[in-house]
């Protein structure tokens, strides 16, 4: 007889990939699991080609509807990757055997608001895999999984002709500024990285890729421009691909590339699922809450010993001090591969 297991977690896209590892092992560990997974409609184009998962339900306006179809379902199990009001609300009604993972909010109120550091040196999808370990299931070490549909991937030759061989991957994009370089130092980072670029975020990010492919454009270099340009070995091209592409398209992207500089956002672990070397750039967040790359080689750029670090475990929409050194103040020091 099947064991009918639902996962949920309504967003977003970093932690969603990050439960790839427990949707994995609950479906190759268990006889006969069937696997369910619950989350807003907007994320589900990153589960939609998972073929660990049997079915998917979604949140879109109203609680209440979804939890009466979650209730013809009959779950055995629930576990809660979210574990906030609603996720409550929701096993309350369905009556399920359920665990939730550790959110660790103490942990993370005392290292934002006293520097005291009381947490532990766990990534979360440890802590992901410690909720569905009353069912059995164990660390496979797989790491994180992420399935493009066949009508997502990118091909080669849609990208320029100057970034079809060889590139470097940057998504600029993050939820919030305070997580974010500057324009100034993503310039510096480009010129650092001296090799051909894709910038990825979102369509809210168009305006600010412009600026930067802007700033390298050589549409209109002349010869006498250019000799100068090969002298100083200048080789940044940058090609803006906000809002180009969607999701699955952009992780499509991210897997052709060379390797990957990424904010603290979703597209570090979607770049993680590919195993690529990513250059992960911290700000007002830190690793040691437990969401760094997974499984995967990576160097942690961000200015340590700050007193103000961490202002936030989420993000502001500018520095609270005015300054914001956590960005201002890192040293781009970092080899290619």
């Amino acid at each position: 007889m099947a064991k009918k297991v639902l996962i949920i977690r309504f967003s977003s896209i970093g932690d969603i990939v990050l439960t790839t590892p427990v949707i994995r092992a609950i479906k190759t560990q268990i006889d006969n699991a069937e696997v369910h997974f619950c989350t807003k409609a907007a994320f589900e184009p990153l589960l939609s080609s998972n073929p660990y998962i049997d079915k998917i339900h979604l949140l879109e306006d109203s609680l209440t509807d979804l939890a009466n179809k979650l209730k013809k379902e009959s779950f055995d199990h629930i576990i809660d990757l979210h574990n906030n009001l609603r996720t409550r609300r929701l096993k309350k009604i369905l009556k399920a055997e359920s665990q939730s993972f550790d959110k660790l909010n103490w942990e993370k109120w005392l290292m934002v608001n006293f520097k005291i550091n009381k947490l532990p040196n766990v990534h979360i999808v440890e802590r992901y895999l410690e909720a569905a370990a009353p069912l059995g299931v164990k660390p496979d070490l797989l790491g994180l999984e992420y399935f493009i549909p066949e009508k997502d991937e990118v091909e080669r030759e849609w990208l320029p002709e100057t970034h079809r061989k060889e590139f470097i991957a940057f998504a600029i994009g993050g939820q919030h500024e305070t997580k974010k370089l500057p324009f100034k130092r993503m310039i510096e980072l480009c010129d650092k990285i001296n090799k051909p670029i894709i910038l990825l975020g979102g369509k809210e990010d168009k305006t600010l890729g412009d600026r930067i492919a802007d700033f390298f454009d050589r549409k209109h270099e002349t010869e006498d421009f250019k000799a100068p340009l090969e002298e100083l070995n200048k080789k940044a091209l940058v090609y803006n691909a906000c809002g180009k592409f969607n999701i699955n398209q952009s992780a499509a992207v991210i897997k052709m590339a060379q390797c990957v500089f990424t904010h603290d956002t979703g597209m570090m672990h979607i770049a993680a699922a590919f195993n690529k070397t990513i250059f992960s750039i911290w700000g007002n967040t830190i690793p040691e809450f437990g969401m760094y790359p997974y499984r995967t080689k990576f160097t942690i750029l961000e200015t340590k010993n700050l007193g103000c670090r961490p202002c936030s475990k989420i993000g502001y929409n500018k520095c609270p001090k005015g300054h914001f050194k956590c960005m201002n103040d890192i040293i781009f020091d970092f080899w290619l591969p």
